[in-house]
């Protein structure tokens, strides 16, 4: 036959869309034309494919090829469509037959040699394909990621020789098998490693258990960052739906490492010198950034002054709606970003606003912190000082400090407390349900309301400082909300305390 017809995946974002390949040999001189909105690198498949065909064997047909890649409108980019071009060649010029090829999807970038090799985006494709209840074939480069699929019903296959065989049914290919879940050489950060610091310690422990977006302030060299990259150590694993959803994610900008530590929660800690699009997403065709790589975990901003302002008020949107849609000319791609976030900064230029160490007056560090928008800053639940460490307490080199084990416990008991209650952590309690949650008596309500006016602080503020104060009843099993949960709460608003400071130094 002189036509045939193969059916592919693009990607779009997290969205895997059919993609028919039609390809149609006729009389004439011979060429081969790419149709249907290809990428540069995709119209190189045209040398791919023909050196594939002809090194495996085959005859490449010396006629006029023309390729369409249907729909027409849907942008198409990557290798990914070098395998079923050339499975569409050969069944169009009679080398392979047309029905059995009906039967799946395939996907995969072709060596010179005929090697199949592993392509990105294999997860949704996969995920999509399995929806509609058809069998995809890949590269064995992509059979760990393909595993975490449960009851994955995909095939691998590492040549184009072995696809050709099994569409002739002269040979079977294999299933994914999935690998041993397995965990880090090295042990993770543990917080009994700390030194001091019970105040930040306790602001992490609450932020964990509730979800709240931390900022830790301070000198340099009071153990911000350690303190940070020991939060994922404290965090529940994530449930499978959540581990395969974070995989997708990944697969989109290179091959998932498959079910090694596939449970255990991201931590993503990019340069301050990252550019808006590394961290929201973006590209001609819309790439995940590093506030999506990190859905479902923690992202770590360290140095938070020094981040472009820009980028990181494009953080705004993903940090209260949990996804960032982000719109080009040829497609608007969503992506889920439900991240806590977690900045560590210096409260001044010089890294000191009080002490014998302040080398910098008060309209400096002002015009320092004003490099961060109030609507930025009113994302933090919490703001906790971490100071430097008294006198002797080095010396002391006293660890008297909780495990992170035993902390991981207790957050584990008080998150099985918000969801049973409402479904969500409190970080995210919104509306009515929050009215209900984070009900406070008379008195209770005048001593918060007081507190907000002498901070100055805005009606975001209040809520957020209720969900913290639930959080920490939360941690003592208690159901409503006390006294001493808001004073506690009010407590972690360093960055308020510090800013009133400074206006009241300058008044």
């Amino acid at each position: 036959m002189a036509l045939a017809l193969v059916n592919t995946r693009a990607s779009i974002g997290m969205q895997a869309p059919v993609v028919s390949i039609e390809v149609h040999i006729s009389n004439g001189l011979p060429c081969f034309t790419l149709v249907g909105l290809p990428e540069a690198t995709v119209k190189e498949a045209r040398d791919r494919v023909r050196s594939a065909i002809i090194n495996c064997g085959f005859t490449f047909p010396a006629k006029r090829i023309t390729v369409n890649l249907a729909p027409a409108d849907l942008p198409k980019e990557g290798g990914r469509y070098d395998l079923p071009i050339a499975l569409a060649i050969l069944i169009a010029s009679e080398q392979l037959p047309q029905d059995t090829a009906n039967e799946f999807e395939f996907l995969g970038e072709l060596a010179l040699s005929g090697a199949l090799r592993g392509v990105k985006g294999a997860i949704p494709a996969a995920i999509e394909t399995y929806r509609q209840k058809r069998r995809l074939i890949l590269s064995t480069e992509n059979a760990a990621e393909l595993a975490l699929i449960p009851d994955s019903p995909h095939l691998v296959a590492e040549h184009l020789l072995q696809v050709c065989a099994f569409l002739r049914r002269e040979t079977t290919l294999s299933t994914p098998v999935r690998e041993t879940e397995t965990g880090d050489d090295v042990a993770p950060p543990d917080m009994k490693d700390l030194i001091g610091q019970e105040q930040a310690r306790r602001a992490l422990e609450v932020a964990a258990t509730g979800g709240h977006n931390l900022l830790l302030l301070g000198p340099p060299g009071t153990g911000k960052t350690m303190l940070a990259s020991r939060l994922t150590g404290i965090l529940p694993d994530l449930t499978p739906e959540e581990a395969l959803e974070n995989a997708a994610i990944t697969s989109l900008t290179h091959t998932s490492p498959g079910a090694k530590n596939w449970l255990q929660r991201p931590f993503r800690a990019p340069h301050h010198s990252a550019s808006m699009a590394a961290l929201v997403g973006g590209g001609s065709l819309p790439r995940p950034g590093e506030v999506s790589l990190a859905h479902n975990g923690v992202l770590f901003l360290d140095e938070l002054p020094e981040f472009e302002r820009r980028a990181l008020d494009a953080l705004r949107e993903p940090l209260e709606a949990g996804e960032i849609i982000i719109s080009r000319s040829v497609a608007k791609v969503c992506f889920p970003a439900r991240v806590q976030l977690v900045a560590a900064m210096n409260p001044s230029p010089t890294g000191h606003y009080k002490g014998t160490h302040v080398r910098t007056p008060p309209q400096q560090v002002l015009r320092y912190l004003a490099k961060l928008s109030g609507p930025f800053l009113d994302r933090f639940d919490i703001s906790i000082e971490v100071p430097l460490l008294p006198t002797g307490v080095l010396s002391a080199q006293k660890r008297c400090g909780e495990a992170s084990e035993q902390i991981r416990q207790k957050v584990l008991t008080a998150r099985a407390y918000q969801y049973a209650r409402s479904g969500v952590l409190n970080a995210h309690l919104q509306g009515a349900v929050m009215d209900e949650v984070c009900r406070l008596d008379e008195q209770d309500a005048q001593f918060l309301e007081h507190a907000l006016t002498k901070l100055g602080l805005s009606v975001r503020a209040w809520h957020r400082i209720l969900r913290v104060a639930r959080t920490i009843a939360d941690l003592e099993g208690n159901r409503t909300i006390r006294r001493h949960h808001l004073a506690e709460a009010l407590s972690y608003r360093s960055m308020d305390r510090l800013l009133q400071q400074l206006h009241r130094a300058l008044a």
